[in-house]
């Protein structure tokens, strides 16, 4: 090989002063700050579920749940207002001696002591040291024999360490905390969803007593509860079946919604993704149904309409984060221990089975009852198919031209890059008409957000059977747009927005599209993946300044601020709004409001009260809360404005 043969050898790049002092370590706290997100999830605006206030919430509420579990209190005081928290125990209270360190010192906590806490919520030593950092203050208070110790931080930082002093209070732990707004931009919190939170924590704890804001919270009997506040009587096929054993207990019915209904714990962690264990006891029940009625049913037969429950309790659990919404693969028993080590999946499998089969032998009633809601779900499926095959034909064919939907590039499931820390946030915004569609279309961000256009009012289906959804053209559509039909696991956007109109027609189309996914895809609301777009009503300028309004106090007080004869504009149509305006209300400052189902109300209880005939509870609320536009108007006193309508 001569000279010219050689490979070349690659240039050397600069270093660019890459020395030790290019090193950083950072604190526990300026790490906490810097990637909130692995600590508590999505940040958010509060306006879903999962977002960090309440991740925030349930870190701290969970030491007082971990003290209760040991025996230690009954009671928790619970008070949050629309940015402050505040969190008291009855327990035993932090050790005195270690109280600035149990909140500031990461690794730091009772949990590593399996002898204390032998089944908690969560065993990290991070919990409460995360809402520390990410809070602007943060008071915690132990109370023990007389004495109390009090310590305040600001974003961490420990700002006031008083000495302990005598008190006659009684022993606990007193936690307050306002989430830094500088991290938690917009935050509200919103109060069904800490609802929520709360009576999940009554349901798995027997004799726990939670009083939120004023209201008290208690349940006796467990996941009874739970099942019993989620279905009405009515709609339940057979009385809810009821088991507990040792470190697990489960709960089962069934009623007439389509699709699944689960709600998994472990260790009275709320697992809002499931895991391991919700696997299993899907898969027990199925098993144990085909060998209790010696027959092959398809598993979508049984599980169809189905509302289950699962709690387990297990020593350090593994989750699949540090937010605790999806437990891993783990075993019963640490290693170790003098007890077997079993799988979760086996344990909770060979539960059901034995207990689910003794109690149908011991009920033939709820038996018979229970199969036939699963040869009613293996009609429907059948005499469906025919009219499915030919639907998903049609949208095949309409999807290579579906001028209904002008799609994102992005999906949820889908990396916005090769190698993205996190998947894009994606949108699908659902509209009336043209017109309303195409300001959208013109504003969006064509990487992350679809917009459906609908024609006109959609169909009510109150009442109906799926099998209008194929046989409707537009509805089949849209949940092809969505590609739910199987499920949501494989929906392709992580918010459906309804964006309509605010007049009469547009809160009709509104309860129409809700009464669609309530009434089929129940678990797309569920899951908290509907949202209400909320749009500015007024706009009120002069010529150096543009307020836009979303409500008629925000209008008068823009009214005064901008002084004399301002012009104002009432948007009555989304079409009227132009897209250059469009686009500040759909981009990062973007106001959602989420489709939440109240904890003790049932599906069908909600539509039959809303879409269903004019009962008279319906006329009575509407009576007693019918208002004349003369009262909707302010008394004060304001200046003159032009008022422009646009139609």
């Amino acid at each position: 090989m001569n000279d010219e043969q050689l490979p070349l050898a690659p240039a050397k790049a600069p270093d660019h002063g890459y020395t030790e002092d290019s090193i950083r370590s950072l604190d526990w706290r300026e790490h906490i700050r810097l990637r909130p997100g692995m600590y508590i999830g999505k940040l958010g605006d509060g306006s879903a579920s999962d977002d960090g206030i309440y991740v925030l919430v349930k870190e701290v509420v969970d030491n007082c749940i971990d003290e209760h579990v040991m025996g230690h209190g009954r009671t928790i005081d619970i008070k949050i207002s629309d940015s402050r928290v505040q969190v008291r125990d009855y327990g035993r209270g932090i050790p005195l001696g270690k109280v600035v360190d149990v909140v500031s010192k990461i690794n730091t906590g009772g949990k590593y002591d399996s002898k204390v806490f032998q089944k908690s919520v969560g065993l990290n030593g991070v919990g409460t040291k995360a809402v520390n950092a990410l809070s602007s203050h943060f008071l915690v208070q132990s109370v023990r024999d007389g004495v109390m110790k009090a310590a305040e931080f600001s974003q961490g930082q420990l700002t006031a360490d008083p000495k302990p002093q005598k008190t006659s209070q009684r022993n606990g732990t007193l936690i307050t905390f306002q989430p830094d707004d500088t991290i938690f931009r917009n935050y509200r919190f919103i109060p069904e969803y800490l609802e929520s939170q709360i009576r999940n924590y009554c349901y798995l704890n027997a004799g726990l007593t939670i009083h939120f804001n004023g209201q008290r919270y208690e349940a006796k009997n467990g996941l009874l509860d739970l099942l019993l506040d989620k279905t009405d009587a009515e709609g339940r096929r057979y009385d809810v079946i009821h088991l507990k054993g040792e470190d697990i207990e489960m709960a089962m019915t069934h009623g007439n919604d389509y699709g699944e209904e689960y709600y998994s714990f472990v260790n009275g962690q709320y697992t809002t993704q499931g895991g391991t264990h919700l696997a299993a006891f899907r898969e027990a029940v199925v098993k144990t149904v085909r060998e209790f009625y010696k027959k092959d049913y398809d598993a979508s037969d049984i599980r169809g309409s189905i509302v289950g429950a699962i709690s387990v309790r297990v020593q350090e659990p593994v989750f699949e984060s540090q937010t605790k919404t999806k437990l891993g693969s783990i075993n019963m028993e640490p290693e170790g221990s003098d007890g077997p080590v079993r799988p979760v999946r086996s344990f909770i499998v060979d539960f059901v089975k034995e207990q689910l089969d003794n109690y149908l032998h011991k009920n033939p009633a709820a038996a018979e009852a229970l199969k036939k809601r699963i040869e009613q779900s293996e009609r429907e499926r059948k005499d469906m198919a025919g009219v499915k095959k030919l639907a998903n034909q049609r949208a095949k064919k309409a999807n290579l031209h579906n001028r209904k939907l002008r799609d994102c590039r992005f999906h949820l499931g889908e990396n916005a890059k090769d190698g993205a820390e996190k998947e894009p946030l994606t949108t699908l915004f659902i509209t009336e008409g043209d017109s309303a569609s195409g300001s959208i279309t013109k504003s969006r961000n064509v990487e992350l957000e679809a917009v459906f256009s609908l024609r006109g009012k959609p169909l009510n289906c109150f009442g109906l059977k799926k099998k209008i959804v194929y046989e409707n053209e537009e509805l089949n559509l849209l949940q092809h747009a969505l590609n739910i039909e199987e499920g949501i696991e494989g929906l392709r956007y992580n918010r459906v927005v309804i964006a309509t109109d605010a007049d009469v027609d547009g809160m009709h189309i509104r309860l129409l599209l809700l009464t669609f996914f309530l009434q089929f895809f129940p678990d797309l609301v569920r899951n908290g993946h509907v949202f209400i777009l909320e749009t500015p009503l007024f706009r009120v300028r002069n010529k150096k300044e543009t307020i836009y309004c979303y409500t008629e106090t925000e209008k008068q007080a823009a009214m005064k601020k901008l002084g004399k004869n301002p012009e104002i504009t009432r948007f009555k149509g989304l079409g009227e709004i132009s897209p250059d305006e469009f686009g500040k209300f759909i981009g990062e400052n973007i106001k959602l409001e989420p489709v939440i189902l109240q904890s003790d109300r049932s599906i069908q209880q909600v539509l039959t009260y809303y879409m269903g005939k004019n009962t008279p509870a319906r006329q009575e609320f509407i009576i007693e809360n019918l208002r004349l536009e003369k009262d909707l108007i302010t008394s004060d006193v304001l200046p003159a404005a032009e008022v422009v309508e646009v139609e």
